[in-house]
């Protein structure tokens, strides 16, 4: 790639002007670079510069067609040093055209982009048959074995870029204090840092090992309580690169749940089933989704499943349906002719887990898992 009048290595990036090789970013004059990624994956995002609690961000994909703000970084902040980093953001090989923004205070001199963990394209796609009487189990983890969860069936996403929506904790990748199998029970384990870096936690995907198209899909879980957390068991098309991929390649919410609608005395809670598409989708404020009361949310195991069919969706609680998706007159309505990926992660705040705040007396929470089974009609 051509900066300027300097060449900039496939893998790194510098930013740069044609006079003194240093470009300065000021508040409400948002600078436009175009960067080639030759890799799609997961980055690590550098900004070199000077500043203290200034906010930093990079926008990708500025002149999208459908007029969203796509955040790559999150927010970055200098805090006294020369450099602030964040990992995990997710980039399609292809040209890319950038923004950088930056508050009144700091200032930018370059960044720089550094492939972390490489895509792997998902080589196992299974397809259910929906029609008979009964279900037939077709795949399952019943997490029995002590250890880290088995990477024949999960992968990890990892970082710390906010996730699109603003949400504090690094996601780690195989460290046993975030994820873990034990007792016969997947648990995700969300820390409070005790040097000053956030929270850790962990984000588990079939991506890379296992797509689903079609089925029952159930997990039995005890969420966490306490403001800030934001616990979910979800699916996302397998056709997922970066951020411009969605809401393109569906999603669906099967248990959805934040902590400060949980009762901490008579624990109840509510639990969201979400349907995420082109024309419907939370940005637009036009999802379809519906919301069910739940007892002991916190306290007890209980089951979420979605039946997905090749022409509507139906979640559950504990077998009651209450939520049902069947919009299907064309593909902006119903991606969910693609594969899906299931996806288990605990996240602190964010848009909607932090919508309250944040429980800072609070150093640990638990989101634990006893199963994920895949099921087909016989």
């Amino acid at each position: 790639m051509s900066c300027g009048n300097q060449t900039i290595s496939e893998k790194e990036v510098v930013l740069k002007s044609t006079e003194n090789e240093v470009v300065s970013f000021e508040k409400g004059l948002p600078s436009e670079f175009e960067i080639q990624i030759n890799e799609t994956g997961r980055y690590r995002l550098t900004a070199f510069g000077k500043g203290n609690d200034e906010e930093i961000w990079v926008e990708d994909y500025i002149y999208n067609h459908d007029s969203r703000v796509y955040n790559i970084s999150g927010s970055m902040k200098f805090n006294n040093a020369l450099n602030s980093v964040v990992e995990g953001s997710p980039l399609q090989a292809g040209i890319h055209k950038m923004r950088i923004h930056v508050a009144d205070g700091a200032k930018v001199d370059s960044l720089k982009f550094e492939l972390i963990i490489p895509f792997d394209e998902t080589p196992r796609i299974i397809t259910q048959n929906m029609k008979g009487e009964n279900w037939e189990l077709v795949w399952a983890d019943e997490f029995n074995e002590n250890g880290l969860p088995n990477d024949s069936n999960w992968s990890y996403n990892v970082g710390d870029w906010g996730w699109g929506n603003n949400e504090l904790q690094y996601y780690t990748n195989s460290i046993a204090k975030n994820a873990r199998v034990e007792n016969g029970a997947l648990i995700i384990e969300a820390h409070k840092s005790t040097e000053g870096k956030g929270w850790t936690s962990a984000r588990l995907t079939t991506q890379g090992n296992i797509a689903f198209k079609y089925g029952k899909i159930e997990f039995r879980a005890k969420v966490p309580g306490g403001l800030g957390t934001w616990a979910a068991g979800w699916m996302l098309g397998d056709n997922y690169r970066d951020e411009v991929s969605w809401p393109y390649c569906g999603e669906i919410d099967v248990l959805e749940c934040v902590g400060f609608e949980i009762d901490e005395n008579t624990e109840k809670g509510m639990n969201h089933g979400t349907c995420h598409t082109p024309a419907y989708y939370f940005k637009k404020n036009n999802q379809i989704s519906s919301v069910i009361e739940m007892d002991s949310m916190n306290s007890k195991f209980h089951t979420y499943s979605v039946e997905w069919y090749p022409d509507v969706i139906h979640c559950f609680v504990d077998g009651k349906r209450y939520y049902t998706y069947d919009k299907v007159a064309n593909d902006l309505e119903w991606p969910f002719y693609q594969a899906q990926n299931i996806i288990l992660n605990l996240a602190l705040g964010g848009g909607w887990g932090g919508a309250k705040g944040i429980d800072e007396s609070i150093i640990m929470h638990q989101y634990i898992v006893d199963y994920v089974r895949v099921y087909q009609k016989k």
